[in-house]
This record gives C-alpha cells, structure tokens and sequence, in this order.
C-alpha cells in the first residue's frame, strides 16, 4: 500500500489536492460502485442497505488514501477518524436521499429504458455525495 501512496504522491506532486481527492475518489468510487451494482443486480439486496455497503468499502479506502495522498494530515487518527466518520455519514444520508428523491420526481412517469431509476438515483447520489464529502474533508477532517 505504501508504494503505491508513493507513487501517486511522486507523480502528482505540484498538483493541488482537488484533483488528488478526484484520483483517490475515482478508485474508491470503482469500488464502491461495483459493490452497489453487484449487491442490487445479482444479490438483490435493496436500496439503502446496497449503497451504504458499496459506500462504507469505498470510505474505507478513502480514509487511508486520503490521509497520506490527499491531505498528508498530521491529525491525529482518533481524532479524524471520527471526524471523517461524521463528514461520511452526513454526505451519504444527505446524497442518497436527495438523489432518490430528485430522480424518483423527475421520472415518475417515466420508463428509462437504458437504466433503472435505482441506478440512476446510485449515480446522480455519488456526484452529490463526492462533492460533499470533498468539501467535508479539506476543511473539516484533514486540516493541518
């Protein structure tokens, strides 16, 4: 894990931490997304219990890049640790939520014929979501 950290902070060392956060998200985002897809698609499991599965491996992932990558913090990992457990919640609730809703208004009376409403709540919530969380972790969690 550390090679790879040290790889990425060589490569994108002039760069600021938004496009590192992007980076780490589209990792953890692959993660987590496919966790969502294969939990509502093969093991049909609902809504809510899905996204907060695929959600939680992929801020586990988050958490650790991050840390060291993103924001080289010097906080402490009790301390962000809790922190970064809070920002991950309010940002879930919140981007889920609004998602469903905002979808399920938009289309309902509509058929989408290459996606499903749920997945198109899953994506429009894990735009929301990354937004909120990145703002959460810069200037909540990660502060140096």
């Amino acid at each position: 894990m550390n090679h790879i950290i040290s790889t990425f902070e060589n490569f994108l060392k002039p760069t600021n931490s938004f496009l590192k956060f992007v980076i780490v998200g589209v990792i953890n985002t692959c993660i987590g997304l496919s966790v969502i897809f294969i939990l509502i698609n093969i093991f049909h499991i609902g809504y809510w219990p899905a996204t907060f599965i695929g959600n939680a491996a992929g801020a586990a992932i988050s958490y650790i890049l991050n840390r060291k990558f993103t924001f080289q913090s010097k906080t402490s990992i009790g301390r962000s640790s809790i922190r970064f457990l809070t920002v991950i919640l309010i940002s879930y609730f919140g981007a889920y939520s609004l998602s469903d809703q905002i979808i399920n208004t938009a289309f309902q009376h509509a058929d989408l014929q290459i996606i499903t409403n749920k997945e198109a709540s899953v994506l429009l919530g894990s735009c929301l979501y990354t937004f909120a969380n990145y703002l959460g972790q810069k200037y909540f969690v990660f502060t140096r």
